[in-house]
């Protein structure tokens, strides 16, 4: 007898299921994550049932095996997975801050790849609609924190998919800094880009699938047809390691989820004249500029903040500021993940780099105001305060966003 190919995945499972149950005797295992996608595949694609499928998603789409998972879906057909959409650095990759890989059509599968970068609305709508799929897919890991681009990726084709009439399914994957607790200040509205585009919190403290029922919720005018495929196995208090998940980038400068630890708090240092260390082998850990010396290191040190302490260093970044020169600055070491606050240790190393370096300078272009989502902490600083009035000036906000956000929350 000659079986189908389904029906051949499906006893090559249950003999794989077979092969490693544990005997009677052994201890019960802890429960393993299973992100959405796993649960997805597992179910046959139920959801997806009979739908022409468009997937939005990065390097990050993988399986445990580090499979892409396009191309896991493109090889089943209990799935008919006919167009993806890339986002910011394109879908393999490729591309490097403030890029994209453009239209074309992938080596592997030979499937359409769309660009989605800086496309939003209308023009957005239009890209689904000429896609011809039935359903817009979303799975990309995100960093936890409001100025990645990736969660507004996610908001932009909402909104677009609502508009061109498509289903929405978001398939889950973990904060990988926990989603214990929102922290920092809440965008303004007037202050939307696309590091940005709703009053959220700066560390938003959500899953990619809870910030989706959160947009549409709260923010989209009219809410799209969404369907979220939940986790399971995942704790609120988690970190990434425990997962047990491999670790893609999931752009250039996100190379372990060490830099995802500290993101929400130094990539605030985009904002200034100082590098933020794109360029090294540490970006977001090693902070610097020329005439920096060990004074800077020696007065966030003695604020005791907690997880975490400081080290005078001297670095040369390869591309983006101070391109091959030496600078002097500082590199974070997180000794506590539990108690290190990114936010306000980012807020601290603000206000004693301006205290300690004659030099410093906010960008030209008062970018640090998209990024903390108001001109209150970049003011605040310029007049003199320190590290605890500047974040006792959002708790009000922030209190008030921590409100909202527990309504939209699906683990414990």
């Amino acid at each position: 007898m000659r079986l189908s190919r389904r029906a051949l995945l499906a006893a090559t499972t249950a003999a794989t299921a077979a092969s490693v149950s544990s005997p009677a005797s052994a201890a019960p295992r802890p429960a393993r994550l299973r992100t959405g996608f796993e649960r997805l595949a597992a179910d046959g694609y139920a959801p997806l049932d009979g739908q022409k499928v468009g997937i939005v998603t990065n390097p990050t789409g993988v399986t445990r095996d580090v499979r892409h998972i396009v191309d896991v879906m493109h090889a089943d057909d209990r799935v008919n997975l006919t167009a993806v959409f890339g986002p910011e650095h394109g879908f393999r990759g490729a591309a490097q801050a403030g890029g994209s890989e453009g239209r074309y059509d992938d080596p592997a599968t030979g499937l359409p790849v769309y660009d989605t970068y800086l496309k939003s609305g209308r023009p957005l709508a239009d890209v689904f609609t000429a896609s011809g799929v039935d359903t817009v897919v979303f799975d990309i890991q995100d960093a936890g924190a409001r100025f990645y681009t990736y969660i507004w990726t996610l908001y932009d084709c909402m909104e677009a998919a609502q508009l061109a009439g498509k289903r929405f399914v978001v398939l889950d994957r973990p904060n990988p800094v926990t989603g214990r607790a929102a922290l920092g200040p809440v965008l303004h509205e007037e202050f939307a880009t696309f590091v940005g585009r709703k009053p959220i919190a700066q560390a938003h403290g959500m899953t990619v699938a809870e910030l989706a029922l959160l947009f549409n919720g709260e923010f989209l005018d009219t809410p799209v047809p969404l369907e979220t495929v939940r986790m399971t196995g995942w704790k609120r208090s988690d970190l990434y390691d425990a997962s047990g998940l491999p670790w893609v980038p999931p752009s250039p400068n996100m190379p372990t989820p060490d830099t995802a630890l500290v993101y929400a708090g130094t990539c605030l240092f985009e904002g200034t004249n100082l590098s933020e260390g794109r360029g090294t082998t540490r970006p977001f850990e090693l902070l610097g500029a020329e005439g920096v010396d060990g004074r800077w290191a020696a007065a966030v040190n003695e604020l005791g903040l907690p997880g975490v302490r400081f080290r005078e260093a001297y670095f040369a970044p390869t591309f983006s500021k101070f391109q091959g020169q030496t600078i002097g600055g500082v590199q974070l070491h997180v000794h506590d993940r539990t108690a290190f606050d990114p936010v306000r240790t980012g807020i601290a190393l603000l206000v004693t780099a301006k205290r300690t370096w004659s030099g410093f300078a906010w960008r030209a272009d008062n970018w640090i105001d998209k990024l903390t989502g108001s001109t209150q902490v970049r003011t605040m600083i310029d007049a003199g305060a320190g590290t605890d009035e500047v974040v006792a000036g959002w708790r009000r906000e922030l209190a008030a966003f921590r409100r909202v956000r527990e309504e939209y929350l699906l683990y414990r």
